[in-house]
């Protein structure tokens, strides 16, 4: 790799373009890290950032273009020749023609990203005919795509990119990858079905909400939530045992790079908002709020105000004791100030996960119209989410304590919400 970087330094743009189209030829380069690399130089003024893009993308666009060329050249003929050899023969050839005809042009964008696909794309599409119009469409944005995802993130990054991508950069961006993959699937199915999701989305919100209020379903809505407890609670251990093995210096340092360099300092205000939403003062007028809906609309008002001091009161209690023991087990010796200042997990982002996740449950079992189950869960999380990033952007936290936050708040919601719901079911059962 050092010799290819070094190349890099000397020839610039030329060893992009090539390396870039021979590596979608399927020779065994490191395209990821050619273009990480580039960004690198960008950022040091060496290369430029659009300049890489504009090269790295085309010779990518050469590079598949041939392919494709060779593929049409190929055809079927070599396949029938020699494709009970490769297990390739003519029945399935036609099958997988006839499949990559009707999704060949969604998979083009994505396959970059993935290792070996990408390699086999081009070749494929001029084997199976793809028109060569279609074929470009789809082929050329997703080589933009793919150059620019990776050159950007070597710019930002900077000089902490040779730190991290050996290791972390691949193992965030796959999991960002299978996010990416998994969205655009749903983005896909959703326009092929799309008058068929609405009615099965209208009839499911109609039934979750007829759910919430018969007693008889009640009992869905508790394997629901003690499955999502569940899931909360192996996160919690996952990241209970990479606290104790002192895992998380990566995770922090490429996030907090990220967030510094997604938001500048026209954010300050905004991230200022944002961080009020989870203060203290907040929070005591959602627990307030929470209190007079169950008054007013709650139909089992002893259990579930009681209830709801668990979930505030102990939620302190609950938090406290993490610290300390989070405290006594860090493999990172500190002071206690340091301990208090820096906890694992965030105290703060703690008690908003619980309080405002508690409001909605609360919001959501007593709504009988359709719009607020839906809409209130959507809005929450999209304030989690800009509490976090205001955290990290002030850098009042570590990401990894907001997250470990999140989640262990997320089992002490649960947890509160399955005992709710049981004491609910043994009241009905008994009268």
């Amino acid at each position: 790799m050092d010799f290819i970087t070094s190349y890099i330094n000397q020839y610039g743009y030329v060893v992009l373009f090539l390396a870039l189209m021979l590596e979608l030829l399927a020779l065994p380069l490191p395209g990821e890290l050619l273009m990480g690399y580039a960004g690198v130089l960008a950022f040091q003024g060496h290369l430029s950032w659009v300049g890489s893009i504009l090269v790295a993308g085309t010779g990518s666009m050469v590079g598949m273009t041939i392919a494709y060329g060779v593929g049409y050249k190929l055809g079927t003929p070599f396949f029938d020749k020699y494709g009970k050899t490769l297990h390739m023969g003519p029945d399935r050839i036609e099958r997988m023609s006839k499949w990559f005809s009707v999704h060949g042009n969604k998979l083009l964008i994505i396959a970059y990203f993935l290792p070996v696909i990408r390699h086999i794309t081009g070749y494929f599409s001029g084997i199976t005919r793809l028109p060569f119009r279609t074929y470009a469409l789809y082929a050329y944005s997703g080589s933009f795509l793919w150059v620019t995802t990776f050159i950007t993130l070597g710019k930002l990054l900077g000089p902490q990119w040779e730190q991290f991508h050996h290791y972390s950069i691949k193992k965030y961006f796959v999991i960002g990858m299978i996010v990416a993959v998994s969205l655009f699937a749903a983005i896909y199915i959703y326009k092929k079905f799309k008058v068929t999701i609405k009615k099965i989305a209208i009839n499911s919100l109609k039934w979750i909400v007829n759910a919430f209020h018969t007693r008889k379903r009640a009992g869905l809505v508790f394997i629901f939530t003690a499955l999502v407890t569940l899931g909360f609670i192996l996160l919690m251990v996952g990241m209970t045992q990479d606290f104790i093995a002192n895992e998380f210096g990566d995770f922090n340092k490429i996030t907090s790079l990220l967030i510094t360099a997604l938001f500048n300092k026209d954010w300050n205000v905004p991230m200022w908002v944002f961080f009020m939403l989870g203060s203290r003062q907040v929070l005591i007028a959602l627990i307030f709020f929470t209190l007079v809906w169950i008054l007013w609309k709650g139909r089992d008002k002893k259990i579930e105000l009681l209830s709801l001091i668990v979930v505030a009161g102990g939620g302190e209690l609950y938090e406290e004791s993490l610290r300390r023991i989070f405290h006594h087990f860090s493999p990172i010796r500190k002071s206690l100030i340091e301990h208090l200042s820096y906890t694992f997990p965030s105290e703060q982002s703690l008690m908003a996960f619980v309080i405002y996740g508690f409001a909605v449950f609360m919001l959501v079992r007593h709504s009988k119209g359709l719009w607020v189950p839906t809409l209130a869960p959507i809005a929450a999380i999209l304030i989690l989410l800009l509490i976090a990033i205001s955290r990290l952007y002030l850098s009042i936290q570590y990401p990894s304590d907001i997250a470990a936050g999140y989640v262990f708040g997320g089992v002490w919601l649960g947890l509160n919400v399955l005992l709710l719901e049981t004491f609910r079911l043994m009241k009905s059962i008994n009268l």
